[in-house]
């Protein structure tokens, strides 16, 4: 009998809880009668009801759910991967608690898993929010599709499902600072891709801020390609032909001219321009170097406070 593992990160989601697993455990009728669930939900240090609202859904169905609670926030991503470590199931999903993403299209992805498939990807081909967020995510998407993973759906995604393998992969890569879903395509399986359309959220505030977002853009560049230091190359190169070539230049006039070159403001353009240059390579560099010291440290992705699950678990789990 195959076991599916529904995961949801959770912060600061008290009101969105009840309706979300209202929801998810209408959508298990349309399942076939032999699939069983579970549901692992994390609450990613939430400092409102969250946990309280987690736990009494808990209370309800015992047998079919688990909460983590993490001892601090680290993160939408790492919070998923506490949950793939604690899910058991012979497949997995990621839906988010707010439930902009349909719950109703985990039966056609389990479809595809039956047929074999190890990757089934829910494709956000448009989305009802408007304004500066829809432009944010559309154009972060196709600079990522242009520049880093060629072979990820346009528009952007989240919403996946996957077999135990592919959990088994990522949690022994360790990654950190990096896009999981991007991550689950790098892996290299073949997908299918699911289209729809991304509801507007209804309940609650969104946690997701331009500072985090910020982070994931650089994140995901730096994880999956290597343009920024090639642009740092081909400009630095580009600048030492331009500076010799004018170089050239200054000596003609001094050895064959009579008029001599002048402009302090020209100068100062220049130093500050190869200065602005020289700062923004090096902060690029050290985004890469920091990752690195970041690697090395080894230090876990999260830290379990306490697992609610039928038996019996620690209080206090590293990973």
């Amino acid at each position: 009998m195959p076991k599916l593992s529904v995961i949801i990160p959770c912060y600061f989601n008290e009101e969105n809880i009840p309706v979300t697993t209202r929801e998810l455990l209408a959508n298990e009728a349309l399942f076939p009668a032999d699939v069983s669930f579970e549901y692992v939900l994390v609450d990613d240090g939430s400092e409102d009801g969250t946990l309280q609202a987690l736990l009494d859904f808990r209370a309800a169905y015992p047998a079919k759910v688990r909460v983590v609670e993490l001892a601090g926030n680290v993160g939408s991503y790492n919070a998923i991967v506490a949950g793939m470590a604690q899910a058991t199931g012979d497949c997995m999903a990621i839906i988010t608690a707010d439930m902009q993403d349909p719950p109703e299209l985990m039966v056609q992805m389990y479809d595809y898993w039956q047929k074999g498939l190890k990757l089934i990807i829910g494709n956000r081909q448009d989305r009802e929010e408007t304004g500066l967020q829809q432009l944010f995510a559309k154009g972060f998407h196709a600079l990522m599709k242009k520049i880093a993973l060629p072979n990820i759906p346009d528009g952007g995604f989240d919403f996946v499902f996957f077999d135990r393998q592919v959990a088994e992969h990522i949690l022994r890569l360790h990654e950190r600072n990096s896009n999981l879903f991007y991550l689950m395509v790098w892996l290299g399986y073949p997908y299918v891709n699911i289209p729809y359309v991304r509801r507007k959220r209804e309940i609650g505030k969104s946690r997701w801020t331009l500072k985090k977002k910020m982070k994931l853009f650089i994140d995901s560049i730096l994880a999956f390609s290597f343009f920024p230091i090639r642009a740092i190359s081909v400009l630095g190169l580009a600048l030492g032909l331009a500076a010799f070539i004018y170089g050239l230049y200054i000596i003609g006039l001094h050895l064959f001219g009579s008029q001599k070159p002048e402009g302090w403001s020209a100068l100062m353009v220049v130093v500050l321009f190869v200065s602005a240059f020289q700062m923004t390579a090096l902060g690029v560099i050290g985004e890469y170097v920091w990752r690195g010291l970041d690697a090395a440290r080894n230090r876990p992705l999260y830290v379990v406070k306490e697992l609610y699950e039928s038996e019996p678990a620690a209080t206090s789990q590293l990973t």
